[in-house]
């Protein structure tokens, strides 16, 4: 992961967004042909990246949990709010009165920021209807989402995101909702590529989880596990187990857990941003994480109540300073490791040819993206084409 396989001097050209020369300027000349309307940007002086991939977000909802913050900063913990009523349980209250047209609106803002801040693909979660029409509603607008704006989407269906409030006395009816009524509604639509549970103390069990993401996969949603986030209650097993292809959080692995999520060619998806803005005292062991050989990715979790902000040079900025990550294994883990986490990186996170040209123009060198609230960022492109130009 230390090996970002820097070029001094280079050029990049792609064609019909793909890329077809990644190089030496020195030999691009005799590589390439410019096309009569080819879009030529000078980056020198710059460095160039991929474009960030974001694995984990909760980003279409509606409501606003801002309050929370105040709470948390006084001293209330993340259990104690959602007792109160706060937390998922008042945003569900918030998006199931929405609707596709509304969740849309408020979303896409929401991407643009993430897009000026490099992100050029994004993992977006449902659970925040828990309804079988609210659920749908979500995913819905994602799939419009995916049409309208720049950042490539990929679709989580996580109806196990909490049990809601009418079902708190009989969780094994909302767990037989899940599995007999969502699961299938989303997959006769085609709405979702993975299912995603919160296997937590309060939340669902690991035999929960376990069942959840069996009868997904058998309706061909793929599983991922938000895992040992607050506590070591055994989603990293799960994990390993069912062979997720990603287990998120992990502030509580354990080097038992880690050495099986390996084994599993399990991706270890941490999010210190959350872990900052929750006041956890504690960020997942990353190091240990490596050296148990197990793939490391990041993102930012944004979502209304712990993951507040879309800035992956930030979730960077935490995972170097905090969790011991050099800068190399920072980018790798926003980029090809995260692509990987979603099944992706044959085509994205890194800038090689016949991949998707997706990038991030940095002004100055890559370092740069380290300088919280700078204008690191020049401009992104998006397969092939300008994204997000300065100005913004």
């Amino acid at each position: 992961m230390r090996d970002a396989g820097r070029i001094t001097n280079a050029t990049l050209a792609a064609r019909h967004g793909h890329i077809v020369f990644v190089g030496p300027s020195s030999d691009a000349n005799a590589a390439v042909a410019l096309a009569p309307d080819a879009t030529v940007l000078d980056a020198t002086g710059c460095a160039v990246v991929p474009g960030f991939v974001d694995g984990h977000t909760h980003i279409v909802y509606a409501g606003d949990r801002r309050d929370e913050l105040r709470r948390r900063l006084e001293g209330a913990t993340y259990q104690e709010i959602s007792r109160q009523g706060g937390g998922i349980l008042a945003t569900v209250r918030a998006t199931r009165s929405a609707n596709v047209e509304s969740l849309v609106e408020a979303t896409a803002p929401r991407l643009r920021e993430m897009l000026r801040c490099g992100t050029t693909t994004a993992e977006v979660k449902s659970g925040y209807g828990l309804t079988l029409e609210s659920e749908l509603t979500q995913l819905r607008a994602i799939r419009r989402l995916a049409t309208e704006q720049s950042i490539e989407l990929e679709a989580t269906f996580m109806g196990a995101h909490e049990i809601p409030p009418e079902y708190r006395d009989n969780r094994d009816d909302y767990i037989r909702l899940i599995v007999d009524s969502m699961i299938p509604a989303v997959a006769a639509e085609s709405l979702a590529t993975w299912c995603d549970v919160f296997c937590e103390e309060g939340v669902f069990t690991p035999e929960e989880a376990a069942s959840i993401l069996a009868a997904g996969r058998r309706a061909g949603l793929e599983p991922r596990i938000h895992a040992n986030e607050l506590g070591a209650t055994g989603g990293a097993t799960v994990a390993a187990k069912l062979g997720a292809r990603s287990a998120d959080h992990l502030v509580f692995v354990s080097e038992t857990e880690a050495r099986a999520l390996a084994d599993a060619g399990v991706v270890a998806t941490l999010l210190p941003t959350t872990a900052l803005y929750l006041r956890l005292g504690r960020y997942a062991p990353a190091r240990m994480l490596i050296a148990c050989g197990v793939a490391v990715a990041l993102a930012t979790d944004a979502n209304p109540g712990g993951g507040l902000s879309p800035s992956m040079p930030f979730v960077m900025t935490l995972a170097c300073f905090e969790m011991g990550l050099t800068f190399e294994e920072s980018l790798l883990a926003c980029t090809l490791n995260a692509a990987y986490s979603l099944n992706r990186a044959a085509r994205i996170g890194s800038l090689e040819v016949g991949k998707q040209c997706d990038a991030v123009i940095v002004n100055g060198p890559a370092v740069e993206l380290l300088r919280v609230g700078a204008e690191a960022i020049r401009s992104v492109v998006k397969r092939g084409r300008l994204a997000s130009p300065r100005p913004w």
